[in-house]
């Protein structure tokens, strides 16, 4: 039996664990083998997991090329399907994010279009955009939604007083913050905002780039962006690797992985109702599938991030 959640004050009912699509990004991940990606994308919808997060800018709408391609042959009403806009892109390479009425409802044909589907289930702004009143962005978002053309809409990467803001002028239904063990401040404010006012919460990056696999041992070096991220340099990776291995006898009592452990202790966190993960292989989406519905005590839930805790 698949295990279902509500997402927030919506009506969707998606899987726990959510297919992302980032690393199709070559800027961030390089080049990733399409066969291999829409396989793993199918493989999803196999082993219970029906909720997909994407976004045009995601490969400059690569990502949403391929997640159309993938998932065209699968029942429609069975997908929910997640996607972004924000970011503007133009010919000459240059962008800037862009919440703009005109350029949502154009955006959003785009995306339509390279997905080939009707509609889109949750439409997320990727980011806070200064320049356009809010008012303005929540009329185009909501004439989308008039339209049948979107069935809610959230944002994602904006702080709680954006949030806050929102909330006074439009609906926004769902939220997609970064979040992980190892990195937790919206607990501090976002999550309790969420969860007052039922806005679905879908975390990305819960297990931290693949720091939280347990798959490292602070040995590797990195050829993509990570090369640049703190966490996976230095004595710093090496401990957080060390940190990480300690896992393994908690996850080993539940009959998990560190993966799956990881993840069932971030979705029992109060107010997540999904966790995005990104997704290269058939045998990735597997692995984190098998997390969903599994549970820890609460001892070991604390215990695992006081582990984590720096």
């Amino acid at each position: 039996m698949s295990v279902r959640v509500r997402l927030g004050r919506t009506e969707l009912q998606v899987s726990p664990v959510c297919y992302g699509s980032w690393q199709l990004s070559p800027r961030f991940w390089g080049p990733q083998p399409e066969d291999q990606l829409i396989a793993a994308m199918r493989r999803a919808f196999e082993v219970g997991v029906n909720f997909y997060d994407t976004a045009d800018a995601y490969g400059n709408g690569l990502s949403e090329e391929v997640m159309g391609r993938a998932l065209r042959d699968l029942p429609r009403s069975e997908i929910v399907l997640a996607t972004k806009v924000f970011w503007h892109w133009f010919p000459d390479g240059h962008r800037y994010g862009d919440l703009s009425y005109d350029y949502i409802l154009q955006a959003c044909e785009n995306s339509l279009r390279r997905l080939q589907m009707d509609y889109i289930d949750v439409y997320q702004c990727h980011s806070f955009d200064p320049m356009t009143d809010v008012s303005e962005t929540v009329e185009a978002l909501e004439k989308l939604r008039s339209q049948g053309k979107i069935r809610a809409y959230g944002v994602s990467n904006w702080t709680v007083e954006q949030m806050r803001l929102g909330s006074a002028l439009g609906s926004f239904a769902t939220c997609q913050p970064p979040y992980s063990l190892l990195h937790r401040g919206i607990e501090a404010d976002i999550l309790p905002y969420c969860r007052a006012n039922d806005i679905g919460v879908l975390v990305y990056s819960p297990l931290q780039r693949g720091l939280l696999t347990g798959k490292y041992t602070g040995k590797e070096t990195f050829t993509d962006f990570r090369k640049d991220d703190r966490d996976f340099q230095g004595e710093r990776f090496q401990k957080l690797c060390d940190k990480v291995a300690s896992l393994a006898p908690i996850a080993e009592n539940y009959g998990l992985n560190i993966t799956q452990l990881v993840l069932a202790v971030t979705l029992m966190t109060p107010s997540i109702q999904c966790a995005i993960v990104g997704i290269k292989t058939p045998e990735q989406i597997e692995e984190a599938a098998a997390a969903m519905g599994k549970t820890v005590s609460t001892d070991d839930w604390h215990k695992v991030r006081s582990i984590l805790t720096e």
